[in-house]
């Protein structure tokens, strides 16, 4: 089984688009998810329902479609790092990174040593339960673990230079919605105060050489967002796919099916139905 490397995915020039799943933990999501020609999944376990359980099973269920994983943990705690970790997640994107210090500490609790403060399991989900050199495993584990660094307060945009400048962090991603709540403008993504925070989080990933991502919603705005200089791209999520598409598609029906017309029997008016 392949094992990837975000951390090289993020560093090349190339477009990288992922998805999101924050509801659908079917076994076959992988599969379809990888028929899409997806590049990484964003998997949330900071607002959904996903415990460490249930996230290991979607990061198999992700394996079987060859997708790269990249786990939200629901805070920066040691154990919610390190386990996302150990149960098969390439990468991690860490909610509301607000400083170079808080940056430091997750690249610490995410590195084996020399690099970090890691525990040690072997041979586990992380590692595909392949038995290998432990010196040659932690260290490769080290090359391709990736980071992404969620800028979605007002201290993480004040700071975003310096968390950029951290060694171990791949990618900045603005936060929109927090970010605009943190600025105290809710939702308004064309304020001139949230554009300004979004241009100095810009500056600092074009400075540093990293990755900067954001969600979209629809495909129009993500190739907005591509226009503007972002280079990973995560197109909405599970939830919000499944119910668009069905709510279209439920108003097509209806619009589609006008009233039949009505004819008077003996007994009075009834509509006419098919096959009648």
């Amino acid at each position: 089984m392949k094992t990837h490397n975000l951390k090289r995915l993020f560093a090349s020039d190339k477009l990288k688009v992922g998805h999101s799943v924050f509801e659908f933990n079917s076994p076959g999501v992988g599969q379809i998810i990888a028929a899409a020609g997806v590049d990484f999944v964003f998997l949330d376990m900071e607002h959904s329902g996903f415990g460490i359980s249930e996230t290991k099973q979607a990061i198999a269920g992700l394996r079987t479609g060859n997708i790269p994983a990249l786990v939200r943990p629901p805070s920066n705690a040691y154990d919610h790092i390190a386990r996302a970790l150990d149960i098969g997640a390439d990468g991690l994107i860490m909610p509301m990174v607000g400083s170079r210090e808080e940056a430091e500490h997750i690249v610490s609790c995410m590195k084996y040593p020399p690099m970090g403060k890691r525990g040690v399991a072997l041979n586990i989900a992380h590692d595909h339960y392949t038995p290998g050199a432990a010196a040659d495993v932690l260290a490769a584990a080290n090359k391709r673990t990736a980071l992404v660094a969620l800028i979605e307060t007002v201290d993480g945009v004040s700071n975003a230079d310096e968390i950029a400048a951290v060694k171990g962090v791949d990618c900045l991603w603005i936060g929109h919605f927090d970010l605009s709540c943190s600025l105290g403008i809710n939702g308004q993504f064309d304020h001139p105060d949230f554009l300004k925070a979004t241009r100095a989080v810009k500056r600092a990933a074009k400075k540093h050489n990293k990755a900067l991502g954001r969600l979209s919603s629809d495909a129009a705005g993500a190739i907005a967002l591509y226009k503007e200089g972002y280079d990973v791209l995560c197109y909405s999520g599970d939830l919000w796919v499944y119910q668009q598409a069905l709510i279209d598609g439920i108003k097509a029906i209806r619009s589609g099916c006008k009233p039949r017309q009505s004819r008077t029997t003996k007994t009075g008016t009834r509509t006419l139905r098919a096959g009648k």
